[in-house]
């Protein structure tokens, strides 16, 4: 039976057994997401990067979440506090047993943040990507609403933050040094591993110095999707990164410019297929601007200053 049919006791069903959020996994389907519109469990939030995209139309009932100001600390580089983060879910509705379910532009960049963010805060298997994003979402013409939903306040709490889920320029520059014992993935394209460009165009946050941390594997983010935006099959990205040299037999750090496209990577690998990983959410633009750190930049670009 289509749980669309309106028969309630079936959609509660399927949000609680027989779907990819009901049985753990991290992913959940767009017409998951349209069954479950109205289940009191779900709250679904978008984090988008491009301004005025959740005003034109926004999956119905999902609350916006500004990834500059509301998930990061508003005066330091860092992540958003437990306490700001913690108000900002409870006002949006979200209690102790809710399920999170996350999605934005761009193949889910800002919303793999969101996602990296919350895990540190300890709300884990909660939390859910909504497969294939915002592009997704739009290509199977499923609903979209421009009113803010209002909800009543919830009783979540957050756990402190977890160190473990996050690499700093220290530990990079181990892996820099010689250490072998950690995997560094630069998710970043190639022509910003080589150093052929500083970054993509358009680009505001930058480095003075191009290229990529020295022993750093390269597997540009966009692998490990297909062209409709969903992540590959479990095969696929085990073979993927297998062709690398990364099997999940040692910690990963992964890294790209400023750690949005590096949590998708996180994601993938953590959360998808298992492995032990650290998002280094400073990433190039902290590493790329530190003084004396090695750099290996194969393509001999220089910064002009500009």
């Amino acid at each position: 039976m289509n749980v669309r049919s309106g028969i309630w006791g079936v959609a509660l069903a399927v949000a609680l057994g027989g779907t990819a959020a009901a049985e753990g996994g991290p992913l959940v389907t767009a017409d998951w997401v349209a069954d479950n519109l109205k289940n009191p469990k779900v709250r679904v939030f978008e984090v988008s990067v491009d301004p005025g995209v959740y005003e034109r139309g926004h999956v119905p009932g999902a609350v916006n979440i500004r990834w500059h100001s509301q998930l990061v600390d508003p005066t330091r580089r860092d992540v958003a506090s437990r306490e700001s983060l913690q108000k900002l879910l409870a006002e949006a509705g979200v209690d102790k047993d809710t399920t999170i379910v996350l999605y934005g532009d761009n193949n889910n960049w800002f919303a793999a943040w969101g996602a990296w963010v919350l895990e540190a805060y300890g709300l884990g298997e909660r939390v859910k990507l909504l497969d294939g994003g915002r592009k997704l979402w739009e290509a199977k013409g499923l609903p979209l609403d421009t009113t803010t939903p209002e909800a009543a306040k919830g009783s979540v709490e957050l756990a402190p933050l977890n160190a473990k889920l996050r690499a700093r320029l220290g530990d990079v520059l181990k892996v820099a040094e010689g250490d072998k014992g950690v995997t560094l993935v630069d998710i970043r394209s190639a022509d910003e591993y080589s150093g052929k460009i500083f970054a993509p165009e358009g680009s505001k946050e930058l480095s003075i110095r191009a290229g990529h941390v020295p022993g750093a594997k390269n597997v540009p983010w966009s692998k490990a999707v297909n062209a409709d935006g969903t992540i590959k099959p479990k095969g696929e990205l085990k073979k993927l990164y297998a062709e690398a040299g990364i099997d999940g037999s040692k910690p990963v750090i992964v890294y790209c410019r400023i750690g949005e496209r590096s949590s998708h990577t996180w994601f993938v690998l953590s959360k998808v297929l298992g492995y032990e990983v650290k998002n280094y959410d400073g990433s190039w633009t902290e590493y790329g601007n530190s003084v004396g750190v090695p750099v290996a930049n194969l393509a001999g670009t220089v910064w002009q200053g500009k």
